[in-house]
């Protein structure tokens, strides 16, 4: 991050942004972060978030000694962290200024210039770029891939994926679906995920272990799964933080594409109310882009493994999701989080826990990886929450997309290598 913030001193002048730094939309706006202690700390959280659900959590409570992240504005920093500390509730500031890491990030992006015709895959993405990514490089790579279509999505959008293979196309074999970008804000998912499916196609016959993972699946790759909330995100700082789908919801907009699954479907986790950020929706798999890849993912024979990939905390997580109780299948599907987070780990270090969904995370009812799980007999389905822990969460800086990339790409050979012996 040294070299971000050498560039931001030399470039800021430059892009006429010198002495506004920090002053948008989010200026002086904290995330701050709590830990309960205990079961009561817990509901008082729980219970504070019900009522004040303006506030903007980038971690929820769950259970004891689990952080919880909230974004405040300047006005409601002071209410909510004298309430916080009137019940001894310790508070540390994770971020200092919102507005400040989103204007740096931004000028370190308008410096950095493609070569004509090359992908940048160093940088955060709009969709348009992401598709003519995605058309390029199945035109170079077409003996192994494929373009396939989902569905449109609420606003009109092609909702597109890549498909690798590497077998005659009736050949019977395993198939593996990878997707990002379901939650709009979480950037560094589909730019991970993008990275990935490049390598696969790039390191294929020059790489061994990734030869051997390509030819070992069919592969469905769908970089951007909310693509009306990710593209909305782009439009100005004022929409950077937008997390749902954009259909209209009387007087509000938007889903949880990642409640909206039809299991368990708004069940603790999930809220009722439109306007939160976790609004299951009027019913099950009421948002176009969920049901369409609902459909297309009954369609796919031979379904083994399922990564849905998330941001902030760095956890490797399967079902269930919806319930605390572990499935049967929990102890093979943990051997594979371990596998993979043990592969993560070695490439620079980091460190990423798993366990099921409801157990490291939060419970969460109605989401994709349940559904898979528990609707299509996909043992290994998985959500994934890829770079950091905190001091950045959703806006990490472009410099980390190479590394998350190369880590989570070991995650996903050892990852498919355990599926296929299992």
């Amino acid at each position: 991050m040294e070299t971000l913030k050498v560039l931001a001193v030399f470039v800021l002048p430059l892009l006429g942004l010198h002495g506004t730094l920090g002053h948008g939309p989010f200026a002086g706006h904290k995330v701050i972060r709590v830990i309960p202690h205990s079961v009561p700390e817990v509901k008082l959280l729980q219970n504070l978030l019900s009522e004040e659900q303006h506030l903007d959590v980038w971690r929820a409570p769950s259970s004891v000694n689990n952080s919880v992240d909230i974004r405040l504005s300047p006005f409601e920093y002071d209410d909510v962290t004298n309430y916080l500390l009137e019940q001894d509730m310790s508070v540390k500031i994770m971020i200092e200024n919102v507005q400040q890491i989103i204007d740096e990030q931004k000028a370190y992006r308008n410096i950095r210039e493609s070569k004509a015709n090359e992908f940048d895959y160093t940088k955060y993405h709009r969709l348009d770029d992401i598709y003519d990514w995605m058309q390029n490089i199945t035109n170079v790579y077409k003996d192994r891939a494929t373009l396939f279509n989902v569905t449109k999505s609420y606003e009109g959008r092609e909702m597109v994926g890549i498909k690798i293979s590497t077998q005659p196309q009736n050949a019977d074999r395993p198939a593996f679906w990878i997707e990002g970008g379901i939650h709009a804000r979480e950037w560094i998912s589909p730019a991970t995920v993008i990275y990935m499916a490049g390598q696969m196609l790039d390191r294929y016959k020059i790489d061994t272990d990734v030869t051997e993972m390509v030819d070992s699946f069919d592969w469905y790759i769908l970089p951007v799964t909310n693509p009306d909330g990710y593209e909305y995100t782009f439009v100005d700082d004022r929409t950077r933080m937008w997390r749902k789908t954009r259909s209209k919801q009387g007087i509000c907009r938007g889903v949880d594409p990642n409640r909206n699954w039809d299991l368990e479907w708004c069940k603790e986790g999930a809220s009722k109310d439109p306007c939160s950020d976790t609004y299951c929706g009027p019913k099950a798999f009421s948002e176009v882009e969920v049901k369409g890849v609902a459909d297309f993912l009954s369609k796919i024979e031979n379904l083994k493994g399922f990564i849905d990939f998330h941001s902030y905390s760095q956890l490797w997580m399967s079902p269930w999701g919806y319930t605390k109780k572990r499935p049967e299948d929990f102890k093979l599907q943990d051997e594979g989080s371990a596998m993979a987070v043990d592969a993560l780990e070695k490439v620079y270090g980091t460190k990423y826990e798993h366990g099921t969904i409801s157990d490291i995370i939060y419970v969460a009812s109605g989401s994709s990886a349940d559904w898979v799980y528990g609707k299509l007999g996909a043992k290994f389905a998985y959500g994934v929450e890829l770079r950091d822990t905190g001091k950045y969460g959703f806006l990490l800086p472009d410099d980390q997309i190479i590394p998350s990339g190369k880590e989570t790409l070991q995650a996903l050979i050892a990852l498919a290598k355990y599926v296929l012996n299992n």
